[in-house]
C-alpha cells in the first residue's frame, strides 16, 4: 500500500507539541531553581508509556525509543532557554505555570502521541519513512512558526522513528534493510 509524507504529519505534530512544552518546563524550573535533568520523572514517563504500549499492543522498544528521544529535545530547548536567561537575564521570565499543570498537559500529549505511534506503526518500518519523516517534520516546523532551536529539538525528538523496528520476513534481508534505514536516517539532512 502506497502511504503519502502527510502520514506521518500528525504524529509530528503532536510531537512538536509536546516539545513546545519544554518552554513552561523550562520557565517553571528557572524560578524554582530545580535541574533540568530529572531521572526520576523520565523513568516514570517511560515506564508509563511501556505500560501503555503493551495495554494498546505497540511495539515496546518503538515506543521506549521514541519517547527516549522525546525527553532529550525536550531538554536540550530546557537547556537552551536556561543558557539565553542566564545570557540575557532581562528575557528570563518572571512568572511561570504550575509543573504539575504543565505536567498534565504533557500527560494528554504522551497519550496523543502513543495513539499517533499506533496509527502510524507499519509506516515507521518502511524503507522510505525517513523521507517522510523530514517531509513532516519540516511542514510542521513550519506550521508551527518553530524557531531555531525547537527545530533543532524536533529533529532530535524523532531521530528514532524510522529506525525502532526494521521487518525483514528473509533473514538474509535484514541487514540491508535496516542499512537502508541507517543510510536514509544519515542522509536526510545533508
Amino acid at each position: 500500500m502506497d502511504r503519502h509524507p502527510q502520514d506521518l504529519t500528525p504524529l509530528v505534530r503532536i510531537a512538536a507539541q509536546r516539545l513546545l512544552t519544554a518552554d513552561q518546563v523550562a520557565a517553571s524550573k528557572w524560578l524554582s531553581g530545580a535541574p533540568i535533568e530529572d531521572p526520576d520523572r523520565e523513568q516514570q514517563v517511560l515506564e508509563a508509556m511501556d505500560a501503555e504500549a503493551v495495554r494498546l499492543g505497540i511495539d515496546r522498544a518503538t515506543v521506549q525509543r521514541v519517547f527516549r528521544d522525546q525527553i532529550e529535545a525536550n531538554k536540550y530547548v530546557q537547556h537552551a532557554l536556561h543558557d539565553r536567561w542566564r545570557a540575557h537575564p532581562a528575557e528570563a521570565p518572571t512568572t511561570a505555570p504550575d509543573l504539575g499543570v504543565v505536567r498534565e498537559e504533557i500527560n494528554r500529549l504522551n497519550a496523543a502521541l502513543l495513539l499517533a505511534i499506533r496509527d502510524a506503526e507499519p509506516l515507521l518500518t518502511e524503507p522510505r519513512c525517513a523521507p517522510y519523516r523530514k517531509h513532516a517534520r519540516e511542514a510542521v516546523a513550519r506550521e508551527l512558526r518553530l524557531d531555531q532551536v525547537h527545530s533543532e529539538a524536533l529533529q532530535r525528538a524523532l531521530t528514532d522513528l524510522c529506525t525502532a523496528r526494521p521487518q525483514a520476513t528473509d533473514p538474509g534481508r535484514a541487514l540491508p534493510d535496516a542499512m537502508a534505514q541507517v543510510i536514509a536516517a544519515d542522509t536526510e539532512d545533508r
